[in-house]
């Protein structure tokens, strides 16, 4: 594995040629019947593919933040779609 430079931010590259930028995501979970969005989560993103790796500690941090329950920054509203029923 080798650590590039590109354009000023860290990559990873492994023996595939896959390359991991670090970024700031929004991490996803459905909980219960609720969708639950955490903003702002350090990630390694695969530019190709747009896969993202999480450190150990941060999904020990993700588990917290889920786990407490705590008052969200804001809510949002989300449009829900049924692929089976709008499937042709």
């Amino acid at each position: 594995m080798m650590i590039l430079r590109k354009g000023g931010v860290a990559a990873m590259t492994t023996e595939w040629q896959e390359t991991l930028v670090e970024k700031q995501v929004t991490y996803t979970l459905e909980l219960s019947g609720k969708i639950i969005l955490i903003e702002n989560v350090p990630a390694r993103v695969n530019e190709e593919t747009g896969e993202q790796f999480f450190s150990p500690s941060i999904v020990e941090r993700l588990q917290q933040i889920v786990l407490a329950q705590g008052k969200p920054d804001y809510f949002v509203e989300i449009p829900v779609y049924n692929y089976a029923n709008d499937a042709a």
